[in-house]
């Protein structure tokens, strides 16, 4: 396994299989009150310039239960690139901690940090990648379904940094990952390209398309994210009149397969690119999917603060 990760790209298929097996046993572990303390005394450093629900109490709460313990630092304590600059600032928390997790706007600052610090830095978010949620999410489906390889996936929504993780997470893993989004919101397409060329190799398919129907039919999973993503909100507005017609709703769930599970990463605005009674209802796994980021996160952090794999 990479000493970082900052993409999907930084995992082989066998490094993620590896950590589905790892999150399974940690969550077994937490589940039967079993102790595991993997990283006793270890310090994971958490740059946030993004707020945060999910992604700062997983990873908080995951190295106390690991026996480590986590500095969470806001906006105001570091302010990377204005008082500290990145490399200055990742030369300092090599020599006190043991990893670091960051959750920023720019992912050349990700890059940059993993380019400077001596310890793993793990990608929390960026405007381009979100590799945390999908291997969260793959988890999640592996799960439920016993595989994810030939899994049809539509995404229903916008071409951002969780759709672009997701193409990279399909291409590696084998699923069969279609978006359907307005003109205009098609994914990256440096990203776009690159996964289509993994895709080659391992079987996948992947597609662009705009008519969230057919998408939808015949697909083992739905996915949704927000319209409108931290730091678009003067674009909202606009948004919300593009995407009319994207909402996975009742009609593009009785289009899919009998037994489709409905995900989203979160947070949910209810109404507007999933319908409440989808989101509530006996195909969503949208909360088991929110549970899993806590045992997969400590699954990479105890692979690359502990060394195992």
């Amino acid at each position: 396994m990479n000493r970082h990760l900052v993409t999907l790209d930084d995992l082989t298929p066998h490094d993620v299989e590896t950590l589905f097996e790892a999150a399974a046993e940690l969550k077994a572990k937490r589940r039967q009150g079993v102790l595991h303390p993997l990283l006793s005394g270890k310090t994971l450093a958490m740059i946030f310039e993004k707020p945060s629900l999910r992604t700062r109490v997983t990873f908080e709460a995951g190295m106390t239960q690991l026996g480590g313990h986590a500095v969470y630092l806001t906006p105001t304590d570091i302010r990377l690139g204005e008082r500290e600059t990145v490399q200055d600032a990742a030369r300092n928390l090599e020599r006190w901690v043991d990893g670091i997790v960051a959750r920023t706007f720019s992912h050349q600052m990700v890059e940059r940090l993993a380019g400077y610090a001596r310890v793993p830095v793990i990608n929390g978010l960026t405007d381009r990648h979100h590799p945390v949620q999908i291997l969260c999410d793959l988890f999640t489906l592996w799960e439920k379904r016993g595989r994810v390889r030939g899994l049809r996936v539509a995404f229903i929504g916008d071409g951002n940094n969780v759709c672009h993780s997701w193409l990279e997470g399909a291409a590696k893993m084998g699923l069969n990952f279609t978006l359907a989004c307005p003109k205009g919101y098609e994914p990256n397409p440096e990203v776009l390209t690159r996964a289509m060329a993994e895709a080659t190799t391992s079987g996948a398919t992947l597609a662009v398309m705009h008519d969230p129907e057919v998408a939808a039919r015949g697909a083992d999973v739905l996915y949704t994210d927000v319209w409108a993503s931290m730091g678009q909100e003067d674009e909202r507005a606009r948004r919300l009149r593009d995407f009319q017609g994207f909402q996975v709703d009742g009609r593009l769930v009785r289009l899919a397969a009998s037994d489709v599970l409905v995900m989203h990463c979160l947070p949910a605005h209810r109404g507007e690119e999933i319908a409440d009674d989808v989101i509530e209802g006996p195909h969503s796994i949208v909360f088991d999917e929110a549970e899993n980021r806590l045992h997969m996160q400590k699954a990479i952090l105890v692979h690359l603060l502990g060394g195992r794999g």
